[in-house]
């Protein structure tokens, strides 16, 4: 039996099935060779992705946009301080946390395009709180208290003015409450019984000691007008939610005149600048920002405001 072998076709078998192999192979490298830039893509991304968490710029469009809150606290930094950094590239600023609190780091040369009322001018590492009557005035920490003060002289001697009046003083009343804190190490001897036998034993303990002392300041203020009877209703900032002062001004404007003098006893609480809490915060977060170790200015500023009275007499 003769067997007959096309040795044609099979070349042509061959070289297809060589190229198909030949084809997969090509397929598989580019497989891998797109995996690989994949990977590399994906390991950029989540590396960007990272430092832009780390870093959390603050740009242009996020600042106008409307969904986007101004902190209370700014923090007036140098641009140079991030420059290099891609991620900060084109930012104002940044947005930081300091327990809790936010914070804006806003970039010096970018204090005009914030639009914001510095107060005093800002300047580089300065720390600036909200006025709680003006959202757009920041006010320097190490001013806040001093400036309201200021301020709430100045609207109480208006008031008097507007309600006609011919004379008016306000006494300023300060208490300050220090306090001093002592750690002893106490050692005391105590007999404690082990299987019948006595045996004594040191213990060492540290008591504290705190030592308070309260302080009153006093100062006073007069002021004279030419007065009249047709007293004007004085727009209020900071004694706005003050009964008392409410009430003097309804007397005076309830159209006879009636009342010649009245003196009232203002509580610093009813006008505080901030809140004690308010007042913690702000120094927990300039003590993370700035390295201010140990220090609770804030606080005890409106410790001592909360605790101060003004005796605001006025004559007509």
């Amino acid at each position: 039996m003769k067997i007959s072998i096309d040795t044609k076709k099979g070349k042509e078998t061959l070289s297809k099935v060589l190229q198909k192999t030949s084809d997969v192979g090509k397929k598989a490298v580019t497989d891998i060779q797109q995996g690989a830039k994949d990977l590399s893509e994906k390991a950029k991304n989540d590396s960007y992705a990272r430092r832009l968490k780390k870093y959390n710029p603050l740009f242009p469009e996020k600042y106008q946009s409307e969904s986007f809150n101004i902190p209370n606290m700014i923090m007036i930094r140098d641009d140079a301080e991030r420059r290099g950094i891609d991620v900060c590239d084109g930012a104002i600023g940044w947005i930081d946390n300091a327990n809790g609190m936010e914070v804006m780091c806003l970039y010096d040369e970018s204090i005009d395009f914030s639009g914001i009322n510095f107060v005093p001018v800002a300047s580089c590492d300065a720390f600036y709180y909200i006025d709680n009557y003006d959202r757009n005035r920041f006010i320097r920490t190490d001013c806040i208290f001093s400036k309201a003060h200021e301020e709430r002289l100045s609207e109480l001697q208006n008031i008097a003015n507007l309600l006609g009046a011919k004379r008016c003083s306000i006494e300023i009343n300060e208490m300050v409450v220090e306090s001093k804190k002592e750690h002893k190490n106490a050692s005391i001897t105590q007999s404690v019984s082990i299987k019948g036998v006595n045996v004594k034993a040191n213990e060492g303990r540290e008591e504290i000691n705190v030592n308070e002392s309260v302080n009153q300041r006093n100062g006073k203020i007069v002021a004279e007008f030419d007065g009249n009877d047709k007293p004007e209703i004085p727009t209020l900032k900071w004694f706005a939610h003050d009964d008392n002062i409410k009430r003097l001004i309804e007397m005076r404007c309830n159209g006879n005149n009636a009342i010649k003098s009245q003196t009232l006893e203002l509580s610093g609480s009813t006008s505080a600048t901030m809140s004690q809490k308010a007042a913690y915060n702000i120094d927990v977060a300039m003590s993370k920002l700035a390295g201010i170790k140990g220090k609770s200015e804030m606080e005890a500023k409106a410790t001592k405001e909360h605790h101060s009275k003004l005796i605001f007499t006025v004559e007509f």
